[in-house]
């Protein structure tokens, strides 16, 4: 979790530590609560893997006359995030990490932010049922501030799960309708169609014009005379 965070701050820009730790702060302080003590190990194992580089030389900046060593993300580090951020499974719908993939979901695929908000709310539906089914048989046994608790936090859940549904239908209203694909006649059917005319021409067979019945040369003007009778 914090590993996706850092990454996919870094690849705004290269940043020393403190200042990542101020991002780190206003990014995910109302999501999730993360301890500066777990940040330098998660840099250093980042570092170790490639995915990032510490520059304390040239790149360093000097604030009130101390060397912060100032970090960069590498070719490496920028083909992990993009690892993380295709990342839309079970894991991506859990309390713990839903608020840091939601944070960065500018950075996300279309499709991969809907995936990961349906499943969200399908979890939430799901803890939702396990709640009223509680309540059902429980109430009884209950006193009134832990019944009151328990509908608090029903109420909260339903109303994540209409949250969702708004974000949902924004989502599925901004994808991108299909584009036609061209048509394409295929070659089989071009030459079937060119086979079926080349039958049809040689199966109509050349008519013949029709036979003059009178001989050139012995129509009735020009038959000779027939011989007289007696002569």
């Amino acid at each position: 979790m914090l590993e996706l965070a850092v990454l996919a701050l870094l690849s705004e820009s290269p940043m020393h530590g403190y200042e990542l730790r101020k991002r780190l702060a206003a990014v995910l302080g109302s999501f999730h609560r993360f301890s500066y003590g777990s940040l330098y190990p998660c840099l250093r194992r980042l570092q170790a893997s490639g995915f990032v580089t510490a520059d304390d030389a040239g790149a360093a900046a000097r604030i009130g006359g101390r060397s912060r060593v100032v970090y960069t993300l590498t070719a490496e580090g920028k083909e992990k995030l993009s690892d993380l951020l295709g990342e839309g499974g079970p894991s991506s719908w859990e309390d713990e990490m839903f608020g840091v993939r939601f944070a960065f979901f500018s950075k996300t695929d279309a499709a991969v932010r809907l995936r990961i908000l349906e499943g969200r709310r399908g979890r939430l539906e799901e803890r939702g049922e396990k709640v009223r089914s509680a309540l059902t048989r429980t109430q009884k046994r209950l006193d009134s501030y832990t019944l009151e608790l328990q509908r608090h936090g029903l109420e909260s859940v339903e109303r994540e799960v209409r949250w969702l549904n708004e974000l949902i239908e924004t989502e599925r209203a901004q994808a991108p309708a299909p584009r036609p694909g061209p048509q394409v006649l295929s070659t089989s059917s071009t030459e079937l169609s060119t086979g079926s005319s080349t039958a049809d021409a040689e199966s109509v067979e050349p008519t013949a014009p029709p036979a003059d019945t009178r001989i050139r040369g012995e129509g009735p003007s020009d038959a000779a005379p027939s011989p007289a009778p007696g002569t």
